[in-house]
C-alpha cells in the first residue's frame, strides 16, 4: 500500500491594499517595531505587530489611501514613512528581478 505524504500547509496571509488572499511568501511584511518605527521586513522575523502587501506600488497607494496600515499598526502613519516604504518596496522588488535573472 503507497504511503501518501500530507501536504505541507501554506500559510496564507492577505494583503491590506487590495485584500487578496496569497501565500505568505509572495507577499512583503510591513512591520512596526516596538520602538515604533515602520519598515519592510524582508526576513518575516521582525519583531512588533506586521502587515502583509502585495509586492506592487499600486497596493500601497491603496493601503495608504484606505489608512489600512493605520488600522493595522493601531497609530498613524506619517507621509513620509509612505515613500519611504515605496523606495523600500521598490528595491525588495529589483532584488526578486536580480535573483530570477
Amino acid at each position: 500500500m503507497p504511503q501518501h505524504k500530507p501536504q505541507k500547509k501554506i500559510p496564507m496571509r492577505q494583503c491590506v491594499g487590495c485584500q487578496t488572499s496569497r501565500p505568505k511568501k509572495e507577499l512583503v511584511r510591513v512591520v512596526r517595531g516596538p520602538d515604533g518605527t515602520i519598515s519592510i521586513d524582508t526576513t518575516g522575523k521582525k519583531p512588533g505587530r506586521g502587515a502583509y502587501l502585495c509586492p506592487d506600488p499600486a497596493c500601497l497607494a491603496k493601503a495608504q489611501k484606505k489608512k489600512a496600515l493605520e488600522r493595522s499598526f493601531e497609530q498613524p502613519v506619517p507621509a513620509g514613512v509612505y515613500q519611504q516604504l515605496a523606495d523600500q518596496l521598490a528595491a525588495v522588488q529589483k532584488e526578486g528581478t536580480d535573483a530570477q535573472s
